[in-house]
């Protein structure tokens, strides 16, 4: 059985639709951090030497971040269904978007959320407006992000870009919206946010 590691009110929760797509017997181990001190459960720091959530022990195996545990579920408990294969021509993109949260929505945020001047030209993400409408440039004519059919890479865009939504960081275009719905339909996304609802109760 996998253990999960998670707290409340993180951008951890997301992991549950993960975990539910692959259909994951997995356990959660509750960090807390409002603690003083902070209480770690047997294992997370191992997992995440950051003390970042989310993290994730299956068997001997230990890591942590989000997009890098999507990936390891779908290629390990779901190939070629969540994910392409090693060989197929759209593993390239997969990647981009599937790594697109932490390596640009993720910054992007921050910029917005500081209010710092937007410096396109010095930032690795571009900035705020760059990043968010790529997304839209990608959805043009089509249903997900990669591909003919959902994938990670659609789970972890259209959670952040929920996460926006939520903090009233970006109203999402039509076009935004209707593949958030799409997305947000799945049975497995219902059945993570009930598990991580039951567990906040």
């Amino acid at each position: 059985m996998m253990t999960f590691y998670w707290a409340p009110q993180s951008r951890a929760g997301r992991m549950f639709w993960a975990l539910e797509e692959v259909e994951a017997n997995y356990e959660v181990a509750t960090v807390d951090f409002r603690s003083d001190p902070p209480v770690h459960p047997e294992g997370f720091t191992a997992a995440s030497p950051l003390r970042k959530v989310p993290a994730l022990r299956d068997g001997a195996l230990e890591m942590a971040d989000s997009a890098a545990i999507a990936l390891y579920l779908a290629d390990r408990y779901a190939p070629r269904r969540l994910a392409p294969a090693l060989d197929e021509p759209d593993r390239g993109a997969f990647l981009t978007w599937l790594f697109y949260t932490p390596s640009v929505l993720e910054p992007a945020m921050v910029e917005k959320m500081a209010d710092l001047p937007p410096r396109p030209q010095s930032y690795a993400w571009g900035n705020f407006d760059r990043a968010l409408g790529a997304v839209e440039a990608r959805l043009e004519g089509r249903d997900w992000l990669v591909g003919e059919a959902f994938s990670m890479a659609d789970l972890m865009v259209s959670g952040t870009l929920q996460f926006m939504q939520i903090f009233g960081m970006l109203t999402p275009s039509s076009r935004q919206a209707t593949w958030m719905e799409r997305c947000f339909s799945r049975p497995a996304y219902a059945a993570g946010r009930a598990r991580e609802t039951a567990l906040m109760a």
